[in-house]
Order: structure tokens, then C-alpha cells, then sequence
């Protein structure tokens, strides 16, 4: 299970296909890091000589080791009409959660419910600590694992005790080749689930993969949903979420008529400033009520754990209040669908939007016609803006827009964010919401978010505005 190069080989001087072949020559497995996409010369080599090519994903699912017990009363944690069994033989189990947006804020979420369960859980896979350091783990009870299209593609054996795809958007085109690779990918979670297959209602394509995917008998489909749930999903009744999959047992003749009550959207208010949590953070919520809920874990402890909940840096953070303008971080929207739902947030004309990175193959006037309404300005950055200084022309032409020069990489989020303070008015938020990847001018989306914090505070430091950035004009209005 390890690729070894033929003995006495010397790669000097050798080109791509002849170090390929020897690789492939001397190994009896691939274990491919998610950023090779399938089409590298490596894989297509291994997949020509029937080599078995596994994510690091399948490679930690074969390697699980069994749990130990747990001191606490597994009755006191687990739902007793689902009729589950505490944490006893076998390895912990995992529940899976894959998605265009929102998944690193639903897996921390479903964590943070499995530890107001008193469970022994932790955040793995996309996020946090190494799957396959959590799978060795004995002392763990269940797994909250995040996993990217790019971890399922070469996933062939995980059977997650429940698992969710939480929206699909276009995205990663690049790598996948195609929206609908893309999708196919993210179905994979889904295979071989053994209690719940999670689905968003509001997105007909997450309902799709549930339909295609084979199963383990008694597996169930559950639909979230931001409003009122039919029988065997869960949703949102006025303020209350609600449970209407796992509140009773599947054969109790009374479960159509009942529902759970599990936290209320005062619970999330924490998570977006004080005021009525936004759609997309009332759906990861009920996302990861949904599977915590297929584990057992009682009502009480999805309230108790989303109000606990604490997201984590660059999503949707306020950085600064300067001259009444709010500066938010949210460098984690990589793609326009995350763009899309950080914007939805904010009250129309409001927000001066800085935008921009590598477009990863996509499009944004869907974006922009979608929330040309929310806007007051644009500041553009990336080493390529076209994609998103085209759609604004296209869709929001009476919009000012700035376009930060990428000539002086290390400079570039300063001056971005001195021309949105120049553009902002009182009472308006400057979102950083690039709808891109960070990769053309930062080394992750994260020191993306740290650069714009920084600048925030530079700002802050220079106190009152003390003139207006340098601009120039272009033939259709736009500032540049």
C-alpha cells in the first residue's frame, strides 16, 4: 500500500510521462491529496493500470479503530424512540456534511450540538483536525466531518451514519470539468448511508442525489426547509425550529401529527448581530439539527448547542465600526453563491461590496442581477476582475465601481479598503465578500481576512475620512 519507485531508478533529466510511469510501476495504491484533480497524468496513469486510487477519506475509513466506552449513561444522550445504542462496539460513527456553501459553519454547529450532548466529538475532515488522526482516536464517540467534492471524488467505501448536502452551486468547474461531475461528486456522500440522507428542500438538485443514491434499508430522506416542515422533515414554524423526522419512532402511528420543538431563531440571534438570523444561517442550522438529531441526540441539546455555537474567523465577522460604518469579514465566501448569501443579509443600497480572485471557471451575473438591489459600490480586487467588473456593468450599471490596481500584491487589500470608506456613507456596511479564491494575490482565504482586518484597523487609526481615493473614469460611468 505504498507507491515506491522501481529500484536504481534516476529521474535527471527524465521527463513527466517516464517519472509517471515508474511511480505508478512500483505502487500498489494512490492516496491522492485533494488538489490533483483527475485528470493529472499520475491518476489517469493508476486508473489506466487498475491501480485502486482512494482520498485520504477512504484511506481514514478503512483505517477506524473501535471506540471505547464512555462513563456517561448513553440513555441520557441518545433519543430512546429511535432506539439506538450508546456509544459501545465498532468505530465511531460519522456524520457527513458536504455542500457548495455553509459547510464548515453547519459541521461546527452539529459539533458544538454533540458536545451540549455530552458526546466525545470533534470537527474533522475539511476543517480542524485530520480526519484520519480522529479515526485512530478511540476516545471519540462520533465524528462531525466536513468533506469537499474534491474528498468524495475518490471516496468509494464511507458509510456515514447520516449525511447532508446542504446547497449545489457552480463551482470548482475547473477541476470537475462540469456542473454536473461537480454534483455527482457531492452525491457521494450519500452512499451507503445507514440512518438519514439530509437534503434542502428549497434546492432540487441536493433532492436529486438522495433519489440516486443506493442506500442502507431503513435510511430515510429528511428535507430541511426554512418554513413550515411536512411529515419527516425539519423546519421553521413562525420563530420555533422544529422536528418532524425523528420526534417519534418511524412505526409509531402517531408521528405525522407531532413535531419536537428544538431552538428558537432568538437562539441564533448571536450569530448575525443581534437581529433575525438570515435564510442561509437558519438552514445550517436545521442541517445540523437534522443529523445530530439521526444520532439520538435529544431536543434540548441542538438548542443548547447552537446557542453555544461560535463561528469561526472570516465569516461573516464584524471587524470595525468606523464613522458609523460597519466593516464585515466574510473571506470565506470563495464562490458567488456564498457571495450571494452574505449580501442577502443587509438592507438594500447599503453595502460597498469588496469583490474579487480567482473565478475558479464560474460566472457572476447571476450574482449581481440577483443583488444589484443591495448595493451602494463595488471595490474590485484579483488579478483577473473581469468576470466580476463585467457583470457589474452588465447588471448594476449605475453603481460606482472601484478597481484596485494588482500591481503591489502586498498592498492591495489597504487600498481597497481606504476606497470603500471613501465610498460608504453612514449607516452602510462594507462587506468583504470576494465570490472568488484567494490564491492569486494571498496564500488562503484566511490571511485574505486577515489582510482586510488589518487594513480595517489602519483605517480606525487615521480616524476621521481625510479625502477621497484616487479615481479614475471610464466611457460607461464606472470608476477605476
Amino acid at each position: 500500500m505504498e507507491a515506491r519507485p522501481s529500484t536504481g531508478t534516476s529521474w535527471s533529466g527524465a521527463d513527466i510521462g517516464e517519472v509517471v510511469a515508474d511511480l505508478v510501476g512500483g505502487a500498489d495504491l494512490v492516496v491522492a491529496s485533494p488538489g490533483w484533480p483527475p485528470s493529472s497524468p499520475l491518476l489517469v496513469a493508476a486508473a489506466a493500470a487498475g491501480l485502486p486510487v482512494w482520498s485520504e477519506i477512504e484511506l481514514a475509513w478503512r483505517l477506524r479503530v473501535d471506540r471505547t466506552p464512555s462513563d456517561r449513561d448513553p440513555a441520557g444522550r441518545r433519543g430512546p424512540a429511535l432506539g439506538l445504542d450508546g456509544a459501545g462496539p465498532g468505530p465511531a460513527p460519522w456524520l457527513a456534511v458536504t455542500g457548495t456553501n455553509g459547510k464548515t459553519t453547519t459541521v461546527e454547529m452539529l459539533d458544538s450540538i454533540l458536545r451540549a450532548a455530552g458526546l466525545r466529538s470533534v470537527a474533522v475532515g475539511n476543517v480542524g483536525r485530520p480526519l484520519i488522526e480522529a479515526a485512530l482516536d478511540p476516545e471519540l464517540d462520533v465524528l462531525a466531518v466536513e468533506l469537499s467534492s474534491f474528498q468524495l471524488h475518490h471516496t468509494h467505501t464511507m458509510a456515514a451514519e447520516a449525511a447532508a448536502v446542504l446547497n449545489l452551486a457552480p463551482d470548482h468547474l475547473d477541476w470537475h470539468g462540469s456542473f454536473e461531475a461537480y454534483a455527482a461528486d457531492k452525491g457521494r456522500i450519500y452512499e451507503r448511508a445507514q440512518v438519514a440522507c439530509v437534503y434542502n428542500k428549497a434546492d432540487r438538485h441536493t433532492e436529486d442525489l438522495v433519489r440516486a443514491a443506493d442506500v442502507a434499508d431503513g435510511a430515510r430522506a429528511v428535507g430541511f426547509v426554512a418554513g413550515i416542515p411536512g411529515p419527516g422533515d425539519v423546519g421553521l414554524v413562525e420563530d420555533v425550529l422544529v422536528d418532524r423526522a425523528f420526534h417519534l419512532a418511524a412505526d409509531d402511528p402517531a408521528r405525522g401529527g407531532g413535531a419536537a420543538e428544538l431552538a428558537t431563531l432568538a437562539d441564533l440571534e448571536h450569530l448575525s448581530g443581534g437581529v433575525t438570523p438570515p435564510a442561509h444561517v437558519v438552514a445550517n442550522a436545521l442541517a445540523a439539527a437534522a443529523l445530530a438529531r439521526a444520532h439520538g441526540v435529544p431536543a434540548a441539546a441542538v438548542r443548547d448547542g447552537l446557542r453555544a455555537f461560535a463561528p469561526g474567523d472570516h465569516r461573516i465577522r464584524r471587524v470595525a465600526v468606523i464613522d458609523d460604518v460597519t466593516y464585515v469579514n466574510d473571506s470565506k465566501a470563495t464562490n458567488a453563491h456564498a457571495a450571494a448569501a452574505a449580501l442577502s443579509g443587509f438592507p438594500h443600497g447599503t453595502v460597498v461590496w469588496v469583490a474579487g480572485g480567482l473565478a475558479k471557471g464560474a460566472e457572476f451575473d447571476e450574482l449581481v442581477a440577483g443583488r444589484a438591489d443591495r448595493l451602494r459600490a463595488a471595490v474590485v480586487i484579483g488579478a483577473d476582475a473581469a468576470p466580476i467588473t463585467g457583470a457589474l456593468e452588465r447588471h448594476a450599471p449605475g453603481i460606482p465601481v472601484v478597481r484596485i490596481d494588482p500591481g503591489d500584491t502586498g498592498t492591495v487589500m489597504r487600498r481597497a479598503v481606504a476606497a470603500a470608506r471613501g465610498l460608504a456613507r453612514t449607516g452602510d456596511t462594507v462587506l468583504l465578500a470576494p465570490a472568488g479564491a484567494s490564491m492569486d494575490q494571498f496564500a488562503s482565504y484566511a490571511e485574505r481576512g486577515e489582510a482586510f482586518a488589518a487594513a480595517v484597523r489602519h483605517e480606525a487609526r487615521r480616524g476621521t475620512r481625510d479625502g477621497e481615493p484616487d479615481q479614475t473614469h471610464d466611457g460607461a460611468g464606472h470608476q477605476h
